[in-house]
């Protein structure tokens, strides 16, 4: 019997060399993915078509190896996963890249992480598939240099500007990168934090969270946020004035009572081209989560970077994702390198509810615009 990640290789081999238009940026089906005039969603260029952003958090394997963990030992895997990911319907992909792996100094970036990084935005190219590159990733605490912790703000926030502009320059000249996310779920603490206690706690043994700064030190949060995303903003157009440039936002960055990450949108919108949003939808709750959402609709596209059943059941994601559209531009969630045909066959919970998104992902065909 024929698997579903044989027909998903064989695909992406047809589309790889079957076709003259596709391969090297210069040489590229791609059409580059710019913000629409009325400033409400995507478009391509030069065509104006509509563009929605739909796919995966491709953060893992299912051994919760991270992606600089194996691509350089096992990159056959990252093709097949890449091209299982096109089968499955999806046009964009998020990658999350680690600080440590990309950075061997302060000012010296990782010349060999760059080329791998290289042969990514090729791999992409060639399958028709858009990458959101979520940078500076401290998810295993063990990778994380001992001389990154030891910087202060202001040298730590030059190391981070070190490791966009690295980043981009090798990127700038191709059209498969839909977004630079410039860090995935930063924070601005209240008061003071101990020194070296950049990450919040650990889920799943990964550092989802970290913070920009360990001393408030009188200043408003947002300002403190939006000092950051400008420095690292303005690295970046140095070297890339094309890229849409984003940051990827706890749900609870809004300016409401309680737990906040000070990262409120309408403050620290300017020097982004659109927003992001992680939000997992709770049962019996859909009207909070839509008004969470409405509460990053700022003047700019929104997009659900990151969402999964994980406090709802797939009827009612089903009911979240198609309610959003009034708000939102793009829908991504997450694949861990298994296929449908392997989830079936598992009896795991954790697989069953991957199964359920998966195949409610290709239901929805979230990436035609239509």
């Amino acid at each position: 019997m024929t698997t579903f990640r044989e027909v998903a290789v064989a695909t992406a081999i047809l589309v790889t060399f079957g076709s003259p238009t596709i391969g090297t940026a210069q040489n590229s089906a791609l059409s580059w993915v710019r913000v629409a005039d009325d400033r409400q969603g995507f478009v391509l260029t030069p065509s104006g078509r509509p563009f929605k952003a739909a796919g995966f958090n491709y953060d893992r394997d299912a051994a919760g190896r991270l992606l600089e963990d194996y691509w350089e030992t096992e990159w056959k895997t990252v093709e097949e996963d890449f091209a299982e990911m096109k089968a499955l319907g999806a046009n964009v992909v998020r990658v999350h890249l680690q600080f440590g792996k990309f950075m061997d100094g302060p000012r010296l970036p990782n010349k060999t992480s760059l080329d791998r990084l290289g042969e990514l935005l090729q791999l992409a190219e060639r399958l028709s598939l858009y990458l959101d590159l979520t940078g500076l990733g401290c998810y295993h605490k063990q990778d994380v240099p001992v001389w990154y912790d030891k910087l202060s703000e202001t040298d730590r926030w030059n190391a981070q500007a070190e490791f966009w502009k690295a980043v981009a320059g090798r990127c700038k000249d191709s059209p498969a990168v839909f977004c630079y996310d410039l860090m995935n779920e930063p924070v601005v603490p209240g008061g003071r934090r101990k020194e070296g206690e950049w990450l919040g706690g650990a889920l799943a043994g990964k550092h989802f969270v970290q913070f920009i700064t360990l001393d408030q030190a009188g200043r408003s949060r947002p300002s403190i946020a939006s000092s950051w995303i400008r420095h690292l903003t303005q690295a970046i157009r140095q070297v890339d004035q094309r890229h849409l440039i984003t940051v990827g936002l706890v749900d609870w960055s809004l300016a409401r009572p309680g737990l906040t990450s000070g990262f409120v949108p309408e403050e620290i919108s300017d020097d982004l081209d659109f927003l992001c949003v992680h939000l997992y939808p709770q049962a019996g709750k859909l009207k909070e989560d839509l008004d969470t959402l409405a509460g990053f609709a700022v003047g700019k596209p929104v997009v659900i970077e990151e969402t999964f059943l994980l406090k709802c059941s797939a009827k009612e994601l089903q009911e979240f994702i198609n309610s959003s559209k009034t708000h939102a531009s793009g829908w991504i969630g997450f694949y861990w390198g298994q296929t449908p045909d392997e989830l079936r066959n598992s009896k795991g919970i954790g697989e069953a509810l991957t199964l359920q998104w998966l195949e409610l992902f290709q239901e929805l065909r979230l990436a035609n615009p239509n």
